[in-house]
């Protein structure tokens, strides 16, 4: 089964906070397997954003090249993931980029990865494994 990183996932585990060994696990998982994990880029552009703000643009470049790096397949936003993104934000409680990763979940029928208790709002729609 697929497995999605939201913005929170892929953060615990570059900032090594709690339930960072779930993510490394996984990560580890996804390259001995041959099969990346996925993530969208709107919603690795929330991580930029945040080490932007936080560290400046520097830090961000060198985030954006571990990611890289990683076992990870940052999946374009088409107008597939789109309309489904809108269409958990027009009736969830949710940021409108945590609707596009759970969208890209829903749509691929995958596993969500992330410790964002927005995410409570489509536990119905999508699996979501808490870390």
């Amino acid at each position: 089964m697929p497995v999605i990183l939201d913005a929170h996932a892929l953060m615990v585990y570059l900032q090594r906070e709690l339930g960072f060994e779930t993510v490394r696990s996984l990560l580890t998982r996804s390259l001995e397997a041959n099969s990346p994990l996925m993530m969208t880029s709107v919603n690795l552009g929330e991580v930029l954003y945040i080490v932007i703000r936080e560290r400046g643009s520097a830090q961000a470049e060198e985030i954006e090249r571990i990611v890289h790096n990683l076992p990870i397949h940052i999946v374009d936003v088409d107008l597939n993931i789109a309309r489904e993104a809108a269409r958990f934000k027009a009736w969830k409680k949710m940021s409108y980029a945590d609707c596009f990763a759970a969208a890209l979940a829903k749509i691929h029928q995958a596993d969500l990865v992330t410790g964002d208790p927005e995410f409570r709002e489509v536990e119905g729609e999508i699996t979501v494994r808490w870390i």
